[in-house]
């Protein structure tokens, strides 16, 4: 069940709408990624750093072998890939508790890997392939994440 879905025709438009996330989020929320390989995840995040004023000189890539990248913005940029870990003390030992919902904008793809590790107010936003393109499938659980849902509509 979705608040808002959102066609994405191509990577520019995930990429446009990933900025438009990040021009509306605020420290302290969490979005949480899902898609399979390959539906944009890290095309959405690319967006989302541009929005938050991330300098061009910080490219954003799949965090999948660091887990954690941290770009400076407007408000730190948090980017985290859970493909990689399965149990929670792995995460808590990254110390992804002092990132999630604090002084930045944390982007979590593979949430779906470690549940328990996200907040409870996150914005959940799945990425599913539609024909050509993509639908980006969004819910608000909790204030913050309805406050950006609705900046977004």
């Amino acid at each position: 069940m979705s608040d808002l879905e959102v066609f994405l025709p191509d990577a520019d438009a995930t990429r446009a709408f990933g900025e438009r996330i990040g021009r509306h989020a605020r420290a302290g929320d969490v979005i949480a990624v899902e898609g399979t390989l390959g539906a944009g995840k890290t095309t959405l995040a690319q967006g989302v750093a541009v929005g938050l004023e991330v300098p061009p000189g910080h490219y954003v890539n799949s965090p999948s072998f660091a887990i954690l990248l941290i770009h400076p913005g407007r408000v730190p940029f948090y980017h985290v890939d859970l493909y990689r870990l399965s149990d929670p003390d792995e995460a808590l030992g990254l110390g992804l508790e002092e990132v999630l919902g604090t002084d930045g904008v944390a982007l979590v793809e593979w949430p779906d890997r470690l549940p328990d590790v996200l907040p409870r107010d996150v914005l959940a936003l799945r990425i599913t392939n539609q024909g050509d393109g993509r639908r980006a499938s969004l819910a608000a659980r909790g204030p913050a994440a309805a406050r950006l849902l609705g900046a977004l509509r």
